[in-house]
């Protein structure tokens, strides 16, 4: 059987990177596509120069140009502005970025070979403000703000293209992310884990009462892995999972855990409350991926965070101008 060749956008953020090892020691033919310039020329990551391409998936030329030369079988488009303040600051090149980079990607495909399958991250911001109880992939997306309305709209194209043009598509609306290789120092976890380890003060930038699920990479990888192949393999064209977490909690619960495993009581913390346009609560029903494709969350709360904890402290350097 050919060996498959898999384009990775974002390549070099948390899920992209992780997706990237993966897939490569399942012996893929495994490319990414980044703009980070700055991330390869340090080798954050020990990804091989041959292996990437440094650009804008805004580009269509370009993006065409690595389709075609590489043949790519699968695309797996990770790539996003993800930061909810950024998006907030920047709305319009929030929507360009999110929406059109993932449209470019669905036309050319619809041009050019539609038998490539295109897995499209979106998010479980997509659904906006649910409140308490948990919801399905059934439940209508119903966003506000500028990185959920984004997410929403790229997930609802993807659906469209699916349907109307009978491409293979996979869409994972994914918990909060957390793992070694986050080089986003504004999340919360990483962010926390920086500050501590350099005795610097944590900035919360919300009230510390927003509720997410959190999810180890490991096992979001998996769940990608799996959706690729249930593609490569059945006749559905279109399979979209929620990909949740058993652990669901507020910002001040995560950070007393990350203490605890530290064991350390006088972090000093300062709550900004700045971030007021945000989903207050979120939780994901995620028993259909658990029944189509067996996934299952393997990695406990404290086990990834110590994994994550483990990998910062022998990483710290990466961090210098924090």
């Amino acid at each position: 059987m050919k060996t498959k060749n898999i384009l990775i956008t974002g390549g070099f953020g948390l899920l992209g990177s992780n997706l990237y090892n993966f897939l490569n020691k399942k012996k893929y033919n495994v490319f990414i596509l980044d703009k980070k310039r700055n991330f390869l020329k340090k080798n954050y990551l020990n990804i091989k120069k041959d292996r990437v391409f440094l650009g804008d998936y805004l580009n269509k030329d370009l993006i065409k140009k690595i389709i075609l030369n590489k043949k790519i079988d699968i695309i797996f488009h990770t790539g996003a502005v993800t930061q909810v303040l950024e998006a907030l600051k920047n709305p319009g090149y929030t929507y360009d970025n999110n929406i059109n980079g993932t449209l470019n990607f669905l036309n050319i495909i619809n041009n050019i070979n539609k038998k490539i399958i295109f897995i499209y991250s979106s998010s479980d911001k997509a659904y906006g403000e649910v409140g308490k109880k948990s919801y399905t992939e059934d439940t209508c997306l119903n966003s506000i703000f500028p990185y959920d309305v984004s997410k929403s709209c790229a997930d609802l194209i993807c659906q469209s293209y699916a349907k109307t043009y009978n491409l293979k598509i996979g869409i994972l609306r994914c918990a909060n992310l957390y793992g070694p290789g986050d080089l986003n120092r504004n999340r919360l976890i990483n962010g926390f884990i920086i500050s501590v380890i350099k005795k610097k003060i944590f900035k919360i930038r919300s009230s510390g009462k927003l509720v997410r699920d959190y999810l180890y990479i490991d096992d979001a990888v998996n769940a990608y892995y799996l959706t690729m192949k249930s593609l490569t393999k059945g006749k559905q064209n279109l399979r979209i999972y929620n990909v949740g977490s058993k652990y669901n909690m507020n910002v001040f619960k995560m950070i007393n855990k990350i203490s605890k495993i530290i064991n350390k009581n006088d972090i000093k913390i300062k709550i900004l409350n700045s971030s007021k346009k945000e989903i207050l609560s979120q939780k994901l029903n995620y028993n259909k991926i658990c029944k189509e494709l067996k996934w299952k969350q393997k990695t406990n709360l404290e086990n990834g965070l110590r994994k994550t904890l483990s990998w910062y402290k022998s990483n710290i350097n990466f961090f210098k101008d924090y």
